[in-house]
């Protein structure tokens, strides 16, 4: 980093690297620390990233879906009973009654034992296959229903409008029944349908919308397969239960003749054959009717989707997640569907080359990373998965307006997932994820835009209606925000291609946009989010901050931009302060020093901003910003310390020491302006000794900050003075060179060692010393030997750390550093009082 050097007596300014926005990225602010102090510590562990475990354990067990898992998991073992009986009576049948009592069995019982073979083959056949269609069902909305009684009680007007949609050809849909499908849709599945006629056409089917044959093209689509299925499977059921029953209450299977013994055993064989296709039959039935009771009475996916919080389209997700679940217990072992979970269901719909199944994965994710119930187990296990994070990533490329909501709501669940470091690192690890994150900054902005401060919130894309791009500009700024917690990442960040030039960008501001009235509050975010990302950036240390901020500061739209929000921006105090930090940091490089002050009017509306009184109270901290600001570019800046002289607010400033709010900045920057404006401006500056008096009183008080400051000050100040108008100065503040000295021998006693909070005031309690002793060297030293100076000097030589050897700090870390030690300011004044006079 280009350090700036100084000479011995410069003034002093701390960078600021957190600020009062840092609560929200996990960046801890202690409540007394100021920027002109180092801090030890920037970051702590954010308390979120462990959760306690009885609050994880609460999560996991009262996960709803577990009720669809366990109801799976007792249909699956419903119908791999009946599916074993039926096979054994499928075997017992063929082998046994056909195949050995073909001849000899009675005629009827012949036909019905076939036919129940023939009704068993074909439910057999349409039940290992249900499943298929009605997993193919549940993304067709008009088939919202179950294959249960309730679709079937609305199936006349349905078959209806089918028989009317016959003769469309198969690419039209009419427009009055989309609306008629819409009026008598639930209002929890309308979102969906109005997801649905968004999507234009592609070059695959749908495979609910597939035309099985050339005519009936509604009747025989995939989506109502299913339904025929169900019915045909009931039928099937329902005539083997009829034929069992009639025939084992007959219990007439043909005469048996004595001594017949091939027929000995028919009876029993029928009987069992019947018997075991009723126990099917019955165990099927059975387990529909377990099914309804739980589907259409109790309403058991209803309640799971409203436990779940997944809104007015969750119950399309829950319908999926129970169908996969039973699909896995009836189709493998009836343990697996145990195992499912709807974060892990979820991650399988996200990878699919399907657009639906991925809406249906993000809006899940959207949905539990918002709800404090299921957000730290779904942020953990996403955080975990590479393979999912690299799919939301790359999901913020996708610029298809039908895939608008997709893009949406994976750059949400990233902001989410953003809130733990670790995932930030990984989410920045990813190759090309800034450029992801960089496509969702659209700049488009007309020349009028530009002038009048229009923002349009809306594009139009086509026939597809309107694109959120600055729903979308909000979002990536708000991810940068939270990637740029981390120092590696601002330096990737940095050197993005074209990224940083984006950012800046939406820092644009005018008169007509601050100043209205009506100005929408997205305006205002997109704006103090830019600024945000910026002072995060400009904030970093060591070379990646240097490359940085002097990147930032080369971008030739920047410093106006924020000199726009500075003029105009009165009614929004919050921008002022973020671009005045934005300057501050700016300032640790020279050339953007000399920018910064060389741009017109920058210097002029901080001053404006910090003697602004009409200013409310809850505001003042956008006048402590600007003051740190002039401090920090009246530092080292000979031009700059010309510039504000050249405003005449040398008095103001000499009047703001006596205020509380302004006193301690103030008196900053005239420590600047004496060190820094060289001889030329000597007479401009001796304006300031009037308030001489004001800083000598201010020395006397108890609070370090304010003495650290004033003895800076007076160290310098009191050299613009003759020793007539010194004299003066401590008649007329009724304090003596002896009480003085005093103070400054105690501010030495009270710190052995070099505080935290006022690093540089044993610096400065030496430097006025020798002045004083320069001064009016007689007395003045036998006064200092008297209050044993001499032995605070060694005190300070034994106890000097790295800590006094900088002018500015970021964080832990020294940034300038004095050219004249501390030893030597001791060694001076050691010899001071040495010498014999």
């Amino acid at each position: 980093m280009n350090q700036r050097t100084s000479v011995e007596s410069q003034g002093s300014v701390h960078l600021p690297i957190d600020d009062d926005i840092s609560a929200q990225l996990n960046r801890t602010h202690r409540k007394n620390t100021t920027i002109f102090e180092p801090q030890t510590s920037i970051e702590t562990a954010n308390s979120s990233n462990s959760t306690p475990l009885p609050k994880q354990r609460q999560v996991l067990t009262g996960a709803p879906e577990k009720k669809l898992t366990l109801f799976a998991l007792r249909l699956a073992i419903l119908e791999k009973a009946a599916t074993g009986l039926g096979a054994l009576g499928f075997i017992w049948a063929t082998v046994v009654l056909l195949g050995g009592f073909a001849i000899t069995i009675d005629k009827i019982d012949f036909w019905l034992v076939t036919i129940i073979l023939l009704i068993e083959s074909t439910r057999i056949f349409s039940r290992s296959h249900e499943l298929e269609w009605q997993h193919q069902a549940t993304w067709s909305l008009a088939d919202a229903g179950f294959s249960s009684f309730r679709a079937i009680r609305s199936s006349s007007h349905v078959f209806i409008r089918a028989i009317k949609s016959m003769s469309q050809p198969l690419t039209e849909t009419p427009r009055g029944a989309d609306r008629k499908i819409s009026e008598s849709t639930p209002n929890m599945l309308k979102s969906w349908t109005n997801y649905l006629s968004k999507k234009t056409p592609s070059r695959t089917w749908t495979s609910s919308d597939v035309p099985l044959l050339p005519y009936g093209k509604w009747v025989f689509v995939s989506s109502n397969i299913s339904k025929l299925l169900y019915w045909l499977q009931l039928a099937s059921a329902a005539a083997c239960v009829f034929i069992s029953v009639t025939r084992l209450v007959n219990h007439d299977y043909g005469a048996m003749h004595k001594g017949d013994n091939d027929m000995m055993n028919r009876k029993a064989a029928v009987a069992i054959f019947y018997g075991l296709a009723l126990a099917e039959a019955v165990l099927f039935l059975l387990e529909k009717a377990y099914w309804e009771w739980n589907v259409i009475y109790k309403r058991m996916l209803e309640m799971v989707n409203e436990e779940l919080e997944l809104g007015h389209t969750g119950l399309i997700s829950v319908k999926r997640f129970f169908y996969d679940t039973y699909s896995k217990c009836v189709n493998q072992s009836i343990f697996d569907g145990l195992k499912m979970d709807m974060v892990s269901f979820a991650m399988e719909l996200l990878n699919s080359d399907s657009s639906d199944e991925q809406l249906i994965g993000v809006r899940i994710f959207d949905r539990f990373t918002t709800n404090s119930r299921f957000s730290e187990d779904t942020l953990q296990k996403i955080g975990i998965t590479i393979s999912v994070i690299e799919r939301l990533v790359e999901m913020l490329n996708w610029k298809d307006p039908q895939e608008e909501e997709i893009r949406m709501c994976a750059g949400n669940i990233l902001v989410k997932l953003l809130g733990k470091k670790q995932n930030a690192l990984r989410v920045a690890g990813i190759p090309g994820a800034m450029e992801s994150i960089s496509s969702l900054l659209h700049v488009n902005r007309n020349s009028s835009s530009m002038i009048y401060g229009e923002v349009f919130e809306k594009e139009i894309i086509g026939d597809h209606g309107s694109y959120d791009y600055w729903a979308f500009n909000q979002l990536g700024l708000l991810i940068l925000k939270k990637l740029a917690c981390d120092h590696d990442n601002c330096g990737k960040i940095g050197n993005t291609r074209g990224l940083l030039t984006k950012i800046i960008e939406f820092m644009h501001t005018n008169e007509r946009l601050l100043k209205n009235r009506q100005i929408t509050e997205s305006q205002i975010t997109t704006v103090k989010r830019s600024l945000q990302v910026v002072k995060m950036l400009v904030s970093s240390t060591g070379i990646t901050g240097t490359q940085l901020r002097t990147e930032i500061s080369e971008l030739v739209f920047t410093i106006s931009y924020i000199r726009d929000i500075l003029r105009y921006g009165e009614k929004h105090p919050r921008l002022q302060k973020l671009g005045i930090q934005i300057l501050t940091s700016l300032a640790l490089e020279d050339d953007a020093t000399e920018r910064i002050g060389g741009t017109g009017g920058v210097l002029k509306e901080l001053f404006n901003v910090f003697f602004r009184e009409e200013i409310l109270e809850s505001q003042n901290h956008v006048r402590i910003a600007a003051g740190e600001a002039l401090g920090m570019l009246a530092f080292e800046s000979t031009r700059n310390c010309h510039r504000i002289l050249k405003l005449n607010v040398i008095q103001k400033l000499s009047d703001a020491l006596e205020s509380q709010l302004l006193r301690v900045n103030a008196a900053r920057i005239l420590r600047n302006l004496c060190i820094y404006s060289g001889p030329s401006s000597f007479n401009q500056l001796r304006t300031i000794i009037t308030a001489a008096t004001t800083v000598l009183k201010e020395i006397m008080t108890d609070d370090m900050k304010l003495q650290e400051v004033m003895v800076g000050l007076a160290a310098h100040m009191f050299r613009f003075m003759t020793s007539e108008e010194a004299n003066a100065m401590f008649e007329q503040s009724g304090i003596h060179d002896g009480e003085l000295a005093v103070a400054l021998v105690q501010i030495l006693k009270k710190c052995p060692y070099p505080p935290m909070k006022t690093p540089r005031i044993r610096r400065y309690v030496i430097e006025l010393a020798i002045w004083m002793m320069m001064k009016d060297n007689v007395r003045n030293v036998k006064t200092f030997k008297n209050l044993g100076m001499m032995e605070e000097l060694e005190g300070v030589t034994e106890t000097t750390s790295e800590l006094e050897s900088f002018n500015i700090f970021s964080g832990a870390i020294g940034m300038s550093r004095y050219k004249i030690s501390i030893h030597s300011l001791v060694e001076t004044a050691m010899k001071l009082m040495a010498d014999e006079y």
